[in-house]
């Protein structure tokens, strides 16, 4: 009984100690044999395993020892030598934000420094939904925080609740696109002021201000950009151009846009040698300012009196219509091609350049049809008038019609036609010409008559008089003499055909509207004399004109005279650049005189200022579109008379009135307005004598009144230019002689 009793607490040791020795060995208790199997009960041997079990415990213990102490000598020696660079290996691959600092556009100026575009800095209103709700000094506090934005800047609170919940990992989200710094300014010191506020509460108290009640402005916070802006509004619209996605779309800021664009910076961080973690920053280069050559003053009066005639005679002939369906002035200066005043009406305001609000629905609805007339002869369809937008007007407005658009000029372009016969030696000062009313050429069914606008024909003139009298006959005779090959060869050197490089983007390439050596016969000769049948630029005209009047100088026309940085400094003078000399002095001292005499005896009379003598030419061209006739007008003239200083060229597309005659006139009297505004500001002295009749018709005040003679006694009603009546065989109409084309 005893020995079985000894037994069973043997063997209950015993497994414990197989149990234990199985377990140091990571086995399962259950697959080590039964030590009674081998020592049997009771045997003596059984002293000897546990010695042996114990000293495979403690050799266990010290291996598993050793190792850690390994590792631990290891990570010591890393951290000792290598920790450093771990340690910044670690950092680098976190992600750290970098910011981008936006360069500042450059500024456009006139030329008396009055700003005409400017950057100024404003601001995104950006709420971070992640840190409002989530950031260890944030998540108290959102309700004030919200509540201020919602108080300063009207920004609904719902609408913020709403994204916040929707969007809670959000860092990014403009609440405001356009915060002026005035605003955000007052949003800061409201900040300030409401939180100075619960901390003097709270000091009163003797406790901690609650973080709820403090006002979070990491939440909210401000991001800096740059908006353009045009100071004067509508002035110099056309010039100027606008801003659409951060680039220059027309205008000077088209052309001009890489030497205005500047480079943005950026804000970023980086890891010095030391471990600690360095932000840097690469500043922002702004853009170029340029200087312009437009004269402010003289700008404004072109805009102001083209606007003032559209408003006036708006439906004067055509119920509901504008007073023409385009006008345009430019300003330049004889002798160097800088461009002083360029003006367009319509117009629009390059800080909406989208907005309509400017004319009234109905005027908006006029304009419908000659924007579907012009978008049918640039896509080569008809367009309908229901396939017009509202951003298909915009276009319309945004279109430089003194660069942009072509049209037949009629019979200012006859200057060029002499100008060419008396410098080839085809035309004498002396010669004379018979005008009968018409002129017949070709022989039976090939034979074309075009008639003078003097239907009763203006007799025996010399060339001076075929000018002043715009005689249609008597300038085909001097075509005859010139001949094709010439006639195209001075009308390439006057720079018809070709882009002047005027810097504004835009400018319309004529290469394809004008006759050439394959494309013109007797009849487009003959009609290219006076004008019609090719198709010119303003900027061209008066580009060609200039050289008429200053010694035969071809310049370039440019609106920019330098260029500065932002400090001020001078990057670039851009000097006049004379192309070519395209007739002799000799030749431009006769058109000089030519010219003059059509302000004083011919159909220009009534273009002329009082106190000033001026020289120009007027201009009619017929125009057939829409189903009906119409016209382009215009008075190209020069000041002062004997030293041409300024030449300024009027066009009136389309007049909203009865009779081309009465077109002309608005033409001459645009012009007469103009120039008796700006001669004065240009230092320009009178040196005629004011007549009674002057006075009157200008309304110049009594005191002003010098009785006496002038080149034109008593203010005689001058001699309007008629239409081109042209009779031409059936097989030799083509078709935009027959209908006319809408401007391109």
């Amino acid at each position: 009984m005893d020995n079985k009793r000894n037994g069973k607490k043997g063997n209950s040791k015993s497994d414990r100690l197989a149990g234990e020795f199985a377990r140091e060995l990571g086995k399962d208790v259950s697959k080590v044999i039964n030590h009674r199997e081998i020592f049997g009960p009771g045997d003596i041997r059984k002293k000897d395993y546990i010695k042996t079990a114990d000293s495979r415990i403690k050799f266990t213990m010290a291996v598993i020892i050793i190792i850690f102490a390994a590792l631990i000598g290891r990570v010591g020696y890393i951290m000792a030598n290598k920790g450093d660079e771990y340690s910044r290996q670690v950092l680098a691959q976190q992600e750290y934000a970098s910011t981008s600092i936006p360069a500042k556009r450059g500024s456009i100026v006139a030329s008396n420094g009055k700003i005409l575009a400017q950057s100024e800095k404003v601001y995104k209103l950006i709420l971070d939904s992640y840190h409002t709700l989530e950031g260890e000094t944030n998540d108290h506090n959102m309700d004030v925080t919200l509540d201020a934005v919602e108080h300063i800047f009207g920004v609904a609170r719902s609408d913020m609740d709403s994204f916040i919940s929707a969007n809670p990992g959000s860092k990014y989200k403009v609440i405001l696109p356009e915060v002026t710094y005035a605003q955000m300014m007052n949003y800061k010191q409201y900040i300030e002021d409401q939180n100075n506020s619960v901390r003097s509460a709270a000091a009163e108290a003797h406790v901690k201000p609650k973080a709820s009640m403090l006002i979070n402005s990491s939440a909210v916070y401000f991001e800096p950009y740059y908006r353009r802006v045009y100071p004067e509004g509508t002035l110099a619209s056309d010039v100027l151009g606008y801003i659409s996605d951060s680039k220059g779309a027309a205008g000077l800021e088209g052309y001009y846009n890489d030497i205005l664009t500047g480079t943005d910076g950026r804000e970023y961080g980086y890891l010095m040698d030391e471990n600690s973690f360095e932000r840097t920053t690469i500043e922002a280069e702004n853009g170029k300012t340029i200087v312009t050559t437009i004269d402010p003053y003289i700008q404004s009066v072109c805009e102001t009196s083209i606007a003032a005639y559209n408003e006036e005679h708006a439906g004067e002939f055509r119920e509901g219509e504008m007073g023409s369906v385009n006008t345009g002035v430019i300003v330049m200066k004889v002798n160097t091609g800088e461009i002083l005043a360029m003006a367009s009406y319509p117009y629009y305001n390059p800080n909406e350049p989208n907005d309509l609000s400017m004319y009234t629905p109905e005027t908006v609805s006029s304009m419908v049809p000659y924007v579907a007339e012009a978008m049918s002869g640039a896509s080569g369809r008809t367009v309908s008038e229901n396939e017009v937008t509202e951003l298909d007007v915009s276009a319309f407005l945004w279109q430089n019609f003194c660069t942009g658009v072509s049209y037949e000029p009629g019979s200012v372009c006859k200057t060029f036609t002499v100008a060419a016969g008396l410098d080839t030696g085809a035309v004498h000062d002396g010669d004379t010409f018979n005008c009968g009313g018409e002129l017949t050429f070709g022989e039976g069914k090939n034979a074309t008559t075009i008639h003078c606008h003097n239907r009763n024909g203006d007799g025996i003139l010399d060339v001076k008089q075929a000018v002043e009298k715009s005689c249609n006959v008597s300038l085909m005779m001097m075509g005859q003499r010139l001949g094709k090959d010439e006639f195209l060869r001075y009308q390439r050197n006057f720079g018809f055909g070709s882009k002047t490089g005027v810097d504004l983007s835009g400018e319309m390439d004529t290469s394809g509207v004008v006759f050439n050596e394959n494309t013109m016969g007797l009849v487009e000769l003959m009609t290219s004399t006076f004008g019609q049948g090719f198709r010119v630029t303003m900027i061209q005209t008066i580009t060609a004109y200039c050289s008429l009047i200053n010694g035969g100088y071809l310049y370039k026309p440019h609106l920019v005279s330098r260029i500065e940085n932002d400090d001020g400094t001078v990057v670039q003078n851009i000097e006049p650049e004379m192309i070519k000399q395209v007739i002799s002095p000799e030749v431009s001292d006769l058109m000089k005189d030519y010219c003059i005499g059509v302000v004083d005896e011919g159909t220009g009379t009534r273009a002329r200022p009082a106190g000033y003598r001026i020289g120009g030419k007027t201009g009619t061209a017929e125009y057939s579109g829409k189903g009906k006739v119409s016209y382009t007008v215009s008075f190209m003239g020069f000041a002062p008379a004997d030293d041409p200083q300024i030449a300024i060229y009027v066009v009136i597309d389309r007049p909203n009135a009865a009779s081309q005659e009465d077109g002309t006139r608005y033409a001459c009297l645009i012009c007469r307005e103009i120039l008796g505004q700006i001669l004065p500001h240009l230092g320009v002295p009178k040196t005629e004598l004011i007549t009674e009749e002057e006075r009157k018709d200008q309304n110049i005040p009594n005191t002003a009144v010098l009785h006496g003679s002038s080149s034109q006694e008593g203010g005689e009603e001058e001699e309007t230019e008629g239409g081109d009546d042209i009779t031409v065989p059936e097989d030799e109409v083509k078709p935009e002689e027959e209908t006319g084309e809408g401007d391109v």
